[in-house]
């Protein structure tokens, strides 16, 4: 049984640098394709030795005997992530091509709605999983606003940020780590700062337009995080309280 478990972690542990090795086979095609400088190159490979060497600690800690279709799709989804910053980094040298960048954010956002149609259906959905698709996401809304950002302005940045600002303040206020309810609401206001930041960044409206469409995405994640950071201090505030009871109501028998 022991030798079977190693094997399947190699199995899993080589599946993410086989990941790695797409990446960089995509960083030469589009340094042959635009001619990326090495701001875009250094950018890039970084992108993907950070995820090979993230994921696979995740992989190892979590010790899933199978890497599965659904992560496959993300793993996917994280290449094209991948080239889309190392595009964004070499804009601050060179314009790219805009349709090229469209295009693998487009791909990249299409493919958010797969991999978890994937995982429902093969009966293969982790917490692992999840946590991996909302990394990936996360990252490529922070690349988009920093894109974006260069026309529009540093306010756009918030939108990038505001989850890793959560993340920070939950290391300060621990009952932000509270699990929340699933909510339509969110997910749609989720999935709608990458194809705002998307119409924003190709730059086929005005620039009114472009800035209209930022703000309403921003806007709305505002309010998304400010309703899911109310649920959470009213409910931390909740729970002290209904623990508290049966102590009091023990305590008088």
């Amino acid at each position: 049984m022991a030798l079977n478990n190693t094997y399947d972690a190699r199995l899993v542990q080589q599946e993410t640098a086989v990941g790695a090795g797409v990446q960089v086979l995509l960083l030469a095609f589009l340094g042959t394709a635009i001619g990326m400088g090495p701001a875009g190159w250094v950018t890039g490979l970084v992108f993907a030795v950070a995820t090979w060497a993230v994921l696979s600690r995740a992989l190892h800690r979590s010790q899933l005997r199978s890497f599965g279709p659904a992560n496959r799709v993300t793993l996917g989804r994280a290449t094209l992530v991948g080239g889309v910053t190392a595009l964004v980094a070499d804009s601050f040298v060179s314009a790219p091509p805009v349709s090229l960048l469209v295009g693998l954010t487009a791909v990249a956002l299409i493919l958010d709605g797969v991999d978890g149609k994937v995982a429902r259906r093969t009966g293969t959905s982790t917490a692992l999983g999840a946590r991996f698709d909302m990394e990936v996401d996360a990252f490529l809304i922070l690349v988009l606003s920093v894109y974006v950002s260069m026309e529009l302005g540093p306010w756009v940045l918030l939108m990038g940020g505001m989850r890793y600002a959560f993340v920070a303040a939950a290391r300060v206020a621990p009952w932000l780590n509270a699990p929340l309810p699933p909510s339509m609401a969110r997910k749609t206001v989720a999935a709608m700062q990458g194809v705002c930041l998307l119409v924003a960044g190709a730059d086929l409206l005005p620039h009114v337009a472009n800035f209209g469409v930022a703000l309403l995405a921003l806007t709305l994640l505002v309010w998304s995080f400010g309703r899911d950071v109310l649920w959470l201090w009213r409910t931390s505030r909740v729970l002290p309280a209904a623990t508290a009871e049966p102590r009091l109501e023990l305590a008088t028998r």
